[in-house]
């Protein structure tokens, strides 16, 4: 039958039979079949709805998730089979929806397929960009940004006759939304709602990125994240907001209308999830309408406070949003007398300034209008929320201690496993059957296999064949030979300092002058890298100005080259992800100590048998707890000593550059001839004194722990049955970081649909 229809769309359409369609008409064929049942899937219904709102979702290719999700894929690679076609080639036709950056985005994309896959009612709210974060590309090793347009003529996308009016001072924009369907695993579809205006107008983007950023009517959803280095930057940032927020506010008001419900009893049928702070202009705008709709303002506030709820994602106090004033009166000027009574009450009961949501430099505090008038405050990882209460937002803490509360992150696991790491997937549902693909838990059925030799050997053999695949791929798409046989180091994450890939490039340094000394390591090092650096963001993007020049003089080196590779992948998104992960042997996670909330790439490679090498910082303290000392390589400072060194500021990265000669001789070899022959001395040296001088997130004071444990972790990969029983506890335990349990929670604890 499944053969039957699609042989009928690529008829009607291409005239031609499966055997003849190219892989571009197969995949268009596939995307109206996948959309036809979709539709017949249902949609997931009930009293009360989430409205899960985020400047982010990052949900990668849809053909294999929507046909995994549906049951179908196995029938539809067979059909393809015998039509001698290949289903991982056809994916190629599709384009990646560019709605993400890095683990936001992507968490919120799990989150989505987990809400659907348990049956509940909700939907994601988001904007559609056009051109989305930026392609990467590399030119003379630095980075260069372009624009990434996905959205073509047929696409996962449907319009829809949904329209909304958004207010702004001096004009006003009339929304069109866009649907995308989100495919629960075995269960009905929800949505992914995406706002845009009809008027934006991709052809004011000159070269590379650069646009008019004054030009709202026509640039409002070009780019997610535009350059916020400037004040018109900023504002931009506050218009796409704005315009998000407002939209889903209307949506929520009219669901609630359209069902019969009453707006005062809005927070008993509807529930908002705050994604980070993006989404926080929302609690304002909710009010400012149920105001309208002929509702107090202490009732519209009592209503909203009881139908936000807030996320926090992060521990750096920069990226806790605060917009002057002018700016919101430059913009959204309707909002500020919400947003100024909102102040007044909090301010006449506490009279700690930490705790206003306008301070006494005008600035109108994001964060803290979200804690005070919503419901429940998670953080993402049992570390991350300690800190929280602990430290970075004790002063709420200490109001509200019945609204804290802990959401470990998840994956969609299906996705991280099922559909980029089949081979894995079928021997495990040899060994222990197919329960796993419904409730994760059951992984850990896999513990009873620890010893067995077969088992062992197979999951070997399954690496070595994902790193072979992996080593093809970076040859078909970048020119770079890698050796499939050594190890297979790899950090992929978005670039800043506090993930600190600099740390890696430190011991790439290390490595390449051991190895010119004559100290051969026992086995080759291919070390990856894939990220992306903000286009403002100029020391990040001076760290992939040093990672891509060691690239150049160590492919270069014949002395080196057999024994260490370094490779920075180009333009690394979900795509890129789902070829590396499978075939990454450590897992580098190596953020600065309570500095990173969580993280999900770690959860995502210790399901496909990688070893993690990190510190005890975001959900690492949660993996580490899992698997044992004997299956993670952990080191560096403690979360406690590194919040001691910020309170005391009592870290000097120039102490450790001045005393210490092997910390010395790595930090200047990233200005040694070497280097400066292949670099741009300004980009390195600009880098070279940050270390010195700065070095915010004391990479020096963790460097030579790191360089140790790492040498262990490779010292331990030559006794390869040994490794693969580390690999083995680590898929085991993987399945608690299941985004079901993750949503499971939520719902128990925060939405109660």
């Amino acid at each position: 039958m499944l053969e039957k229809e699609l042989n009928g769309y690529l008829e009607e359409k291409f005239q031609k039979t499966i055997a003849e369609c190219s892989d571009e008409e197969i995949y268009l064929g596939l995307l109206q079949l996948t959309k036809n049942h979709i539709k017949k899937s249902g949609k997931n219904s009930g009293e009360k709805k989430l409205y899960y709102i985020s400047a982010e979702f990052l949900i990668g290719k849809l053909l294999s998730n929507n046909l995994i999700n549906l049951g179908l894929y196995d029938q539809v690679k067979e059909i393809l089979c015998k039509n001698k076609k290949d289903l991982t080639q056809i994916e190629e036709a599709e384009l990646e929806p560019s709605l993400g950056n890095g683990g936001l985005g992507r968490l919120a994309a799990c989150f989505l397929d987990s809400i659907a896959t348990l049956g509940l009612n909700g939907d994601g709210i988001g904007l559609n960009y056009h051109y989305g974060l930026f392609r990467q590309i590399f030119e003379n090793n630095k980075q260069k940004e372009l624009t990434n347009p996905w959205i073509t003529e047929q696409s996962w996308l449907t319009k829809t006759d949904t329209h909304f009016e958004v207010p702004f001072k001096g004009f006003k924009l009339i929304s069109s939304l866009y649907d995308i369907d989100v495919t629960g695993y075995h269960n009905h579809a929800n949505k992914l709602h995406l706002f845009d205006i009809d008027i934006v107008d991709e052809s004011i983007v000159e070269e590379g990125i650069h646009f008019d950023k004054n030009d709202i009517l026509h640039n409002l959803t070009l780019f997610l994240y535009p350059d916020d280095s400037d004040e018109k930057g900023q504002l931009l940032r506050i218009y796409q907001q704005y315009f998000m927020v407002s939209n889903a506010a209307q949506l929520i008001i009219r669901e609630c209308r359209d069902n019969g419900y009453s707006l005062h009893d809005l927070y008993k049928h509807a529930v908002v999830q705050i994604n980070d702070t993006h989404p926080s202009m929302v609690i304002p705008e909710l009010i400012r309408l149920l105001i309208k709709e002929g509702i107090s303002m202490d009732e519209a506030i009592c209503i909203v406070s009881k139908t936000c709820a807030y996320t926090n994602h992060t521990i750096l106090a920069e990226a806790l949003e605060k917009w002057p004033r002018y700016y919101l009166e430059k913009a959204v000027p309707h909002l500020l007398p919400i947003i100024d009574e909102l102040d007044r009450r909090i301010k006449e009961k506490y009279t700690d300034e930490k705790v206003a949501i306008i301070d006494k430099d005008n600035r109108i505090h994001m964060a803290h209008m979200d804690i005070h008038y919503g419901f429940s405050v998670n953080g993402v990882a049992a570390l991350h929320t300690q800190i929280l209460k602990e430290s970075e937002l004790k002063h709420f803490y200490d109001i509200y201690p019945e609204k804290f509360n802990n959401k470990t992150n998840g994956i969609t696991f299906r996705r991280w496993l099922m559909h980029c790491n089949p081979e894995l997937t079928e021997l495990i549902s040899g060994l222990i059957g197919e329960g796993f693909k419904e409730d994760a838990d059951c992984l850990k059925e896999l513990r009873k296999f620890a010893e067995d030799e077969k088992v062992l050997k197979s999951l070997l053999e399954i690496k070595n064949k994902d790193k072979a695949a992996l080593k093809e791929y970076l040859k078909e798409t970048q020119g770079i030979e890698i050796d499939e046989n050594s190890i297979y180091d790899i950090q992929i994450k978005r670039l800043h300092e506090y993930k600190r890939q600099q740390m890696n490039a430190l011991y790439i340094i290390h490595k390449y002058l051991e190895i010119k000394g004559g100290k051969l390591p026992k086995r080759p090092i291919t070390m990856i890298f894939g990220a992306k650096a903000a286009p403002a963001y100029v020391i990040a993007k001076d760290i992939i100005h040093l990672i891509l020049c060691l690239q150049e003089m160590i492919s270069r080196d014949a002395s080196v080259r057999p024994y260490l590779n370094v490779v920075m992948v180009e333009n690394y998104n979900v795509t890129k992800a789902s070829k590396l992960i499978p075939a990454c042997d450590v897992s580098e996670q190596i953020s600065l100590a309570s500095k990173e909330a969580s993280g999900t790439g770690n959860m995502k490679f210790m399901l496909n048998g990688a070893v993690t090498l990190g510190t005890e910082d975001g959900a690492n303290v949660e993996i580490h707890q899992l698997v044992g000392d004997d299956n993670i390589y952990i080191f560096g400072k403690s979360s406690e000593e590194v919040i001691a060194h910020y309170e005391k500021a009592d870290y000097v990265s120039k102490d450790l550059y001045d005393t210490d000669a092997a910390i010395r001789e790595m930090v200047d070899f990233i200005v040694s001839k070497e280097m400066i022959k292949i670099g741009c001395e300004e980009n390195l040296s600009r880098f070279h004194q940050e270390l010195i001088h700065k070095d915010w997130f004391m990479t020096l004071l963790d460097i030579n722990d790191y360089i140790e444990t790492k040498d262990k972790a490779f010292t331990d990969y030559e006794d390869r049955m040994a490794w693969a029983k580390k690999m083995l506890v680590n898929i085991s335990e993987a399945g608690y970081f299941s985004s079901d349990r993750t949503i499971r929670q939520y719902n128990e604890e925060i939405w109660k649909l």
